[in-house]
């Protein structure tokens, strides 16, 4: 695929940095944070497709479809990360969200040369996960070009999954192969070409936004608590009391009490303690509320 770098967004020159190698070590670090400051501004012109993702992504996980992110290099690498912390913060299967890199888990330490110019490796990697129908893509290029990440979303769209795409760069080839474009472009790079930067930014806050608002529509947050999280460790097991105590005004011995009674599963014990009922009658409210504790609450009081 023959492109003119110069003319992707990602790969302009900032004349604002231009002489960056000239000045202090202080006016380079305002600098830097000075166009970092751009990325939110980026992001936010995208709000609606970021919202219209979201939803694609969750009607395919609440019908029982995982979540899938593809990429090279630093954008593949933020897949990867995103993936990789859904399950201790939300508690959810690991096989859930999956972060595809182009060149395989080796990749995310260590550049693998040409594994990216690759589209049948793309096809090949959703096909050894079993990617169907039912499940979502995201494919993430900064440069909005990269084969690898096509070759997986064309393999996406054939199955007539959902496929979004995350871009630093303005009607990139990218989007002709997705039902949804995002593309936050927060203008050249301090350091030309060095997309690891402001489009890395911006990419992170994009998937962070994705992943966080599946996770809060599927219930596994409750005001503003992550009422998922499992207790495993010794810091997980303070933070799931101290949710609790949070979520119902209990001291810390009550908190701990519901927890002790059902698994310390922290959903359960909040609804245990706001609703009054045993660990079993908590989880049965909870299942009808398809995990939700407001909905359980709401749905508690109805029948009162």
């Amino acid at each position: 695929m023959a492109v003119d770098l110069k003319k992707l967004d990602t790969e302009k020159r900032n004349p604002r940095s231009a002489q960056i190698d000239t000045l202090s070590t202080l006016d380079m670090a305002a600098l830097i944070n000075e166009e970092d400051h751009r990325c939110a501004e980026a992001v936010q012109a995208v709000l609606p497709q970021i919202a219209e993702s979201i939803d694609l992504i969750y009607d395919k996980i609440r019908s029982g479809g995982r979540l899938f992110y593809a990429g090279a290099g630093t954008s593949g690498r933020l897949g990867v990360l995103d993936a990789a912390e859904c399950p201790p913060t939300y508690g959810v299967d690991p096989g859930l969200v999956v972060g595809l890199i182009a060149g395989g888990p080796a990749a995310f330490l260590k550049a693998i040369e040409g594994a990216e110019d690759s589209r049948e490796l793309g096809r090949q990697d959703l096909i050894d996960h079993q990617f169907t129908a039912n499940d979502a893509l995201v494919g993430i290029a900064a440069s909005g070009r990269t084969p690898y990440v096509i070759g997986a979303m064309d393999y996406a769209r054939s199955l007539g999954a959902p496929v979004i795409a995350l871009t630093c760069c303005h009607d990139s080839e990218l989007s002709r192969h997705a039902d949804v474009t995002i593309d936050p472009v927060p203008g050249p790079e301090v350091v030309t070409g060095s997309s690891r930067m402001k489009s890395g930014t911006c990419q992170k806050l994009v998937l962070n936004m994705i992943s966080t608002c599946v996770m809060i529509k599927l219930g596994k947050v409750y005001g503003n608590l992550m009422v998922d999280v499992k207790a495993s460790n010794e810091k997980l097991v303070h933070r799931a009391i101290s949710i609790v105590c949070a979520a119902t005004g209990e001291p810390e011995d009550k908190a701990k009490a519901a927890l002790d009674q059902c698994g310390f599963s922290c959903k359960t014990a909040i609804v245990m303690l706001l609703l009054g009922k045993t660990s079993a009658e908590a989880q049965a409210a909870l299942e009808k509320a398809e995990g939700r504790i407001a909905l359980a609450i709401q749905q508690n009081q109805e029948k009162q």
